[in-house]
């Protein structure tokens, strides 16, 4: 395996996690199926590329993050509703995204839970390019993912390890520290009361 692609279909990438799940079998600590993903996206020593189309919802955008190589739809619709739902920012985003945007405009995505577009998404450096459809940044994704076939493994390995290791351990505290808060929201009134009137109005 010399790369890892990522995608949903050409008209949704992901809606985020299940929000009836969230309400019945909420996580309780860092040892469950959504921090063992986030884990091993940010272990992972492959190059790991994204296709994204459509939707592209909590998790959704945030995993992006933590990709290499991103290829979007101009008009996807990313959105990281987490206070919006009574949560908080996931998966680093609340380091990475004001180091990328600014406070400010971090601010508008995180606090007021905000959506933005695929060229929006290249401008500020969540993505590498945009595509005219779905199919396309699929395509694009793909055709990249291949061409990691003939490129020598050890030589992106260590290339893509020099690149993160700046960051490395502060992500993972931060991570570990957005994950214990996002556990904590789960169970406040807040949060089962918007969850509970986001599946009513669906």
């Amino acid at each position: 395996i010399r790369s890892v692609l990522i995608q949903g279909s050409s008209d949704c990438f992901t809606a985020g996690n299940d929000i009836g799940d969230f309400l019945e079998q909420p996580p309780t600590d860092l040892d469950s199926p959504p921090f063992h993903f986030m884990q091993s996206l940010l272990n992972c020593r492959k190059p790991v590329i994204a296709g994204v189309a459509g939707a592209a919802v909590g998790i959704g955008t945030t995993l992006l993050l933590h990709c290499d190589l991103v290829y979007i739809s101009r008009d996807a619709r990313l959105r990281m509703p987490f206070v919006n739902l009574g949560l908080c920012p996931e998966f680093g985003s609340s380091l990475i995204l004001p180091r990328l945007l600014g406070h400010a405009k971090a601010a508008e995505l995180l606090l007021l839970g905000e959506g933005f577009s695929g060229e929006q998404a290249v401008a500020w450096g969540i993505a590498t390019e945009a595509l005219s459809s779905g199919e396309a940044a699929l395509a694009k994704a793909r055709e990249v993912a291949e061409r990691f076939e003939s490129l020598a493994p050890g030589a992106v390995q260590v290339t893509k390890q020099l690149m993160k290791s700046v960051d490395r351990e502060q992500l993972r505290t931060v991570i570990e520290e957005e994950g214990a808060l996002f556990t904590q929201r789960l169970k406040s009134p807040e949060a089962i009361a918007a969850l509970s009137g986001f599946i009513a109005r669906r």
